[in-house]
């Protein structure tokens, strides 16, 4: 794998309270059609919860998302993500992620970040949070200027204004979290999140 970007037109963004839900959820996600999987660092389980998907759940790539500091990124690839995205960067966090080998995704919201990122060989990027950042309008107004840099917007994105995301030239996936309902993580209902992600997956078509 090469291109974060390239995997799926939608990533699930998962947060996760109980490792034990991780094989099961990611079953589920992929199931419904939706293989690359952003577990957030965001609670005590992640680290063990991508350790399990990476382990018992092949079909899914696995990736570690909120990766805001180097030991993060050691962290997560040594539990078996296979790609790495930060809400920000820095230098710092960029050398690590850089260093790791695996592909990733360092967060943008404004010109001036995407311009010292593409001055430092790094042209595909996470737009966050896209929705409040400016949407679909502001990514649009970066393409021309820009054309080089590719995105996957993630934040405040739904069914519904994801597909406005995908036409553009350049966003090459989004990330959300709307087939992951808290009431159905909740209550386990692992048919219904593979229902959500199979509508999700439909996007593509």
């Amino acid at each position: 794998m090469t291109s974060v970007l390239d995997l799926a037109p939608v990533v699930p963004v998962v947060v996760i309270e109980d490792a034990a839900d991780a094989v099961p959820l990611a079953r589920a996600l992929v199931a419904g059609g939706l293989p690359a999987i952003e577990v957030t660092l965001r609670t005590p389980a992640a680290l063990d919860a991508i350790r399990a998907i990476a382990a018992e759940v092949p079909e899914a790539v696995v990736g570690a998302g909120t990766v805001i500091a180097p030991d993060h990124v050691d962290a997560a690839v040594s539990a078996g993500a296979r790609f790495l995205v930060s809400p920000g960067w820095t230098d710092l966090l960029l050398d690590a992620m850089r260093g790791s080998g695996e592909p990733f995704l360092p967060g943008v919201s404004t010109v001036s970040e995407v311009v010292a990122l593409l001055e430092r060989g790094v042209s595909e990027m996470k737009f966050f949070p896209a929705q409040a950042a400016g949407g679909t309008a502001y990514l649009k107004s970066l393409a021309g200027p820009l054309p080089q840099a590719r995105f996957c917007p993630t934040g405040g994105i739904s069914l519904s204004s994801a597909p406005g995301y995908l036409a553009l030239p350049n966003v090459g996936c989004v990330g959300g979290t709307w087939m992951l309902p808290a009431d159905a993580l909740a209550a386990k209902d692992w048919a219904r999140v593979q229902s959500l992600a199979a509508q999700t997956a439909a996007l593509r078509d």
